[in-house]
C-alpha cells in the first residue's frame, strides 16, 4: 500500500498537473513505448480534482515499476459515449493491461470482453463493473463510506428531521452505492430521519446547485443535504450560498479546495475523503502483477476517512485531501 510519505509527495505535484491539464480531456501518451510495458487507464473524467490526484498516483506507480502509463477520460462524467470511444482507442493500441473506471458499468462490458479475448488483463478502479472480467477492483468501499456520511448527518441534525440527497449518477457502481449506503443506513438506524427525495445531477456543479435550490424550495423544513461526489457537494454549497441560507447541514463526498474551504468556514459540516492517489497507485501496481500472472484479490480497499473542522489538519487527513 502507498506510504503516507509517498502519498504526500504525490499530492504536492497535483497542482502543477492540474495546470498542465487545463481544458484537457486526455493525459495519455500518443503511443505505447516499445521497450516498456504499457498500462492504459480510462477514468471517468478530469473536471474534478479527484481524477487529477488518481492520475498522480498512477504516474507515481508507473515510475516506480518502470512501466509506461497513460491516463484518459471524457470531458464530463456524463459523457458515456466519449468514454466508450476512448476505450476503443485504447484497445486499438493493444496495451499490456487496461484500467477502467466505468461511467456505465453495463455499457463497457462488450469492450472488456474484447480485452479478455485478446488476453489483455483488466483492472477496475474507483468503481466496479457488471462483469467478472476485471481481475480486481481498486476502490473505496463506497457503501460503508456512504453509511459513515449518513451517521454524521444523523448526529448533526439531532436524530430527526428531513434530509435529501443529490447523487452524481445512477449508472456507475459508485453512484448507486453512495446513495444506497446512505439511504439504507438511515432507514435502519434513524427512524426519526426522513429522506424526502433523491435527485441526480450528473456530478455537475451548476446542475447540482439548481437541484439543491429546487429541493430547498420544495421542502421548507429540510434540515440536511448530502452530495455523493465532489461536483454534487460543491453544487450544494454554491446553491445554499446563492440563497443566502444558514443552518442547513451539508455533508459531502470527496474533497478539493471548495469543499475544504466550505468546511473551514462552517458552511459544510464535513465530508468523506477517499484516497485518490492510492487508487491510482494500486491500480497500476495490480496491473503490473496481473501482467506477471500473479493472483489478485477480488477487491483492493483503498480506504476512506470522515473529515470536518475538528480533524481537517490532522496528518492522516491532510495526506488524503486533494486541493
Amino acid at each position: 500500500m502507498l506510504s503516507k510519505k509517498k502519498m504526500i509527495a504525490a499530492m504536492v505535484g497535483i497542482v502543477s498537473l492540474a495546470a498542465a491539464m487545463t481544458g484537457c480531456a486526455s493525459g495519455s501518451s500518443d503511443s505505447a513505448s516499445s521497450d516498456k510495458l504499457y498500462i492504459a487507464l480510462e477514468s471517468k473524467g478530469f473536471q474534478h480534482q479527484f481524477w487529477q490526484a488518481v492520475k498522480a498516483g498512477a504516474e507515481q506507480a508507473g515510475e516506480e515499476f518502470g512501466v509506461e502509463v497513460s491516463f484518459d477520460g471524457p470531458d464530463t462524467e456524463a459523457d458515456v459515449d466519449q468514454q466508450l470511444q476512448q476505450l476503443q482507442t485504447i484497445l486499438d493500441k493493444n496495451p499490456s493491461a487496461i484500467g477502467i473506471a466505468a461511467l456505465d458499468s453495463k455499457a463497457v462490458a462488450p469492450m472488456l470482453q474484447q480485452a479478455k479475448d485478446r488476453k489483455i488483463p483488466v483492472i477496475a478502479f474507483d468503481s466496479g463493473v457488471d462483469s467478472d472480467i476485471p481481475l480486481t477492483t481498486a476502490a473505496t468501499d463506497n457503501t460503508a463510506a456512504a453509511a459513515e456520511a449518513a451517521k454524521h448527518m444523523v448526529e448533526a441534525i439531532g436524530g430527526s428531521g428531513e434530509v435529501a440527497v443529490i447523487g452524481h449518477d445512477q449508472t456507475s457502481t459508485t453512484g448507486v452505492q453512495r446513495v444506497d449506503g446512505f439511504v439504507n443506513y438511515i432507514k435502519k438506524n434513524a427512524p426519526g430521519v426522513k429522506i424526502v427525495d433523491v435527485q441526480y445531477a450528473g456530478g455537475d456543479q451548476l446542475k447540482s446547485a439548481d437541484a439543491a435550490k429546487a429541493l430547498i424550495a420544495a421542502y421548507p423544513n429540510l434540515k440536511g443535504l448530502y452530495g455523493t461526489n465532489e461536483g454534487s457537494a460543491i453544487g450544494i454549497v454554491n446553491g445554499v450560498k446563492e440563497l443566502g441560507l444558514s443552518g442547513l447541514t451539508i455533508i459531502g463526498f470527496d474533497s478539493g479546495k471548495a469543499q475544504i474551504d466550505a468546511i473551514n468556514s462552517g458552511l459544510m459540516t464535513g465530508a468523506i475523503t477517499q484516497n485518490p492517489v492510492g487508487i491510482g497507485y494500486e491500480t497500476v501496481k495490480a496491473a503490473v502483477e496481473a501482467i506477471k500472472g500473479k493472483k489478485l484479490p477480488k477487491t483492493i480497499d483503498t480506504g476512506y476517512y470522515w473529515y470536518d473542522k475538528s480533524n481537517i489538519n490532522d496528518a492522516k487527513i491532510q495526506a488524503v485531501l486533494y486541493q
